[in-house]
């Protein structure tokens, strides 16, 4: 059973971290409150059965180091006892975590939630600006990530303390604006039946997009995959061109939107495993354009910086913040804090 209590108590070392995600799924390990992250190779989820096949083959048998604590940020909810992952066939029960391995305890997060705990860590050598504007110390924060899919958090400071707010605004409904949106909006694949931010703004949301472009241009689709459009448009297919302006235009909107909604002066951090790979089409304009575009608040939008998350493994440094020193964040594990204690009484 979960802990009702104790969410700032902290946790048993050592403490074994995972950012658990549709397509990938990192781990590290700290010894102790003041250690380096020990880092484990990067596994696809999808090369193993079970979260407890991965730990047994990626990471415990790279280490003599036995984990009493696991702190698991997850791609979707985590607000059930036992989650099935959003875009992954991977089940994590943490009762069977626990007995698994003997653990002291064990600690479940969303993913986004994980990478807003590590905002405050990022340096400007992890970050690529889009734009001038400089973020404000204290004021909220947002964090988006087109992937697999579409994670969203936001961080807020309180009384010296800060909390992540995590979501599932990736699956909030997108729009027709422009007179080229409403020509493309009937011909774009619907995803659980309609269009939301993750049919459009994710790896497969791109390649979405290219095909709507090339059959309202008559053309054949030559990108087979989401990575393909960007090294197509690169190569001068129009198709992909358009394309990838459409994607960098349609995550301006999305993340001005989130913006609005938290006056995110502390700024918008575009992460996940896409931004990185295309940050020129992110840097020539349309993005920033876009995110700009919210009449009648154009002044406010000029003053919310943005950025590209270039850090390979943020979630693991907001893990490792936490389970460092929970105290320094305000969350509420209710349900999320599973002890071995607990389970035996």
């Amino acid at each position: 059973m979960a802990r009702p209590h104790g969410d700032n108590d902290p946790l048993a070392f050592p403490v074994l971290i995972a950012d658990v995600g549709g397509t990938n799924a990192r781990f590290a390990m700290i010894s102790d409150v003041y250690s380096e992250m020990k880092h484990f190779p990067t596994v696809s989820t999808s090369d193993y059965d079970s979260p407890m096949a991965a730990i047994e083959q990626a990471v415990l048998a790279r280490t003599s180091s036995l984990p009493k604590s696991i702190v698991m940020a997850i791609a979707g909810p985590v607000d059930v006892a036992t989650i099935k992952l959003t875009n992954a066939d991977w089940v994590i029960d943490p009762a069977e975590l626990i007995e698994t391995f003997g653990l002291d305890e064990m600690v479940l997060v969303n993913d986004f939630e994980a990478l807003a705990l590590a905002l405050p860590s990022l340096d400007e050598g992890d970050l690529i600006p889009l734009g001038t504007a400089t973020p404000k110390p204290h004021a909220p924060r947002v964090a988006i990530g087109p992937g697999t899919g579409l994670g969203v958090s936001a961080l807020v400071n309180s009384a010296g303390r800060v909390t992540p707010i995590p979501g599932e605004g990736g699956h909030i409904s997108l729009a027709p604006e422009t007179d080229e949106d409403f020509e493309l909006w009937p011909l774009f694949e619907r995803y659980h039946g309609r269009i939301s931010g993750e049919a459009l703004l994710s790896g497969p949301g791109i390649l979405r997009i290219y095909r709507a472009v090339c059959a309202l241009r008559g053309v054949e689709p030559a990108a087979v995959a989401g990575e393909d459009v960007s090294e197509h448009a690169e190569a001068g297919d129009q198709a992909a061109v358009t394309a990838m302006r459409l994607f960098c235009t349609y995550l301006g909107r999305f993340a001005g939107d989130l913006a609005l909604i938290f006056l995110a002066h502390g700024g918008v951090y575009i992460a996940g495993g896409i931004a990185p790979k295309i940050r020129r089409f992110l840097a020539d304009g349309h993005f920033r354009a876009a995110f700009e575009a919210k009449a009648p608040h154009q002044a406010i939008m000029k003053t919310i910086p943005t950025s590209v998350v270039t850090h390979d493994r943020p979630a693991l440094e907001g893990i490792a913040a936490f389970a460092r020193t929970p105290s320094r964040f305000a969350i509420s594990l209710q349900g999320r804090r599973f002890a071995r204690k607990d389970m035996d009484d």
